[in-house]
């Protein structure tokens, strides 16, 4: 049995109102309870799945060196390669045990956003790479604006709200392998230490085995665990705050392995949807009430990610 709540998004999209406030209800009710669910019926067919987990596996599979070429100093690891250990979680210093890479937005030349976001790193070593990497960017998007517009109505607002924010955006596909553990981890290191995401929401494939686990109101860790066809989905810090605190972002981490499956490598890949910069993060006025009095001050989305990009250690400032 699942631990966390599996939503169907072909609800949303049948034309049927019912069935469209059926995934508003459900989607809504349980970020509210627990900030995770499981979601069938996005974009990605099975190919695609396949031709990105075959891509990532043979760049991660390349020769340290080569890999290290497409690490960019001076952008925050915002694009391109970002080495073993590099990133801890916020109030940790001991670096998470993965390497991994970073698609960002592709905007055209024109956009207001063309001159902050940096260039897509190409790696010449593996030809589709690239081209695959955009296209699952690009799905994960699609789906990614489609469960806003649930969350939109869900909160009170009109269905397209947020669209004008996710289009553009500056939201990240992150690739991460978690290489084999060689010996004993130092300073009680682990794959992905416990945190909280920064974005509005973020879309994980590579759920379907034991790691990913979810901290729920009683402070107990229960399994994040989704079927093959589904993506795991869960509210960011941005859109927490932006609700405040109705929606919540839930604190999660990956686990180590037990010991005897120390020698395998795991693979997973987290859609970070943000924002534009400019997007303001304020308390919707729709969620704030004598019950429930704002919680956080005024800030936009850029000084929120800037904020918190020093906290993992990727910004020095």
């Amino acid at each position: 049995m699942q631990n966390i709540p599996s939503v169907d998004l072909r609800d949303f999209l049948s034309g049927d109102p019912v069935r469209k406030q059926k995934f508003v209800n459900e989607i809504g009710k349980a970020y509210e309870e627990i900030g995770f669910v499981a979601l069938k019926g996005h974009f990605l067919d099975d190919k695609l799945v396949e031709d990105l987990y075959s891509e990532v596996r043979n760049f991660f599979s390349l020769p340290l060196e080569t890999k290290e070429k497409y690490e960019i100093p001076g952008i925050g690891g915002q694009r391109g390669y970002i080495s073993f250990g590099k990133e801890h979680a916020k109030g940790r210093s001991a670096g998470d045990l993965k390497e991994f890479w970073h698609f960002g937005q592709y905007v055209e030349a024109d956009s207001k956003y063309a001159a902050e976001y940096p260039a897509n790193v190409e790696v010449e070593e593996l030809p589709h790479f690239n081209e695959v990497g955009k296209e699952a960017y690009q799905m994960l998007e699609k789906t990614g604006v489609y469960v806003l517009r649930a969350l939109a109505i869900y909160i009170g607002l009109d269905e397209f709200y947020f669209d004008k924010y996710a289009n553009q955006g500056n939201s990240i596909l992150r690739p991460i392998h978690y290489p084999p553990i060689t010996s004993e981890p130092a300073d009680g290191a682990v794959r992905a230490a416990a945190h909280g995401d920064i974005n509005l929401i973020t879309l994980l494939m590579g759920a379907q085995g034991k790691g990913l686990q979810v901290q729920n109101h009683d402070g107990q860790w229960i399994d994040a665990i989704a079927e093959p066809d589904e993506l795991v989905i869960n509210v960011g810090d941005m859109l927490s705050r932006h609700t405040n605190n109705k929606l919540k972002s839930t604190i999660h981490q990956v686990v180590n392995p037990p010991r005897e499956l120390w020698g395998t490598s795991r693979y997973s890949i987290p859609f970070f949807m943000h924002p534009v910069s400019d997007m303001s993060l304020n308390c919707l006025p729709e969620c704030i009430d004598a019950d429930h009095p704002k919680l956080y001050e005024d800030i936009t989305a850029g000084d929120f990610l800037y904020e918190r990009l020093v906290d993992l250690g990727l910004i020095k400032k």
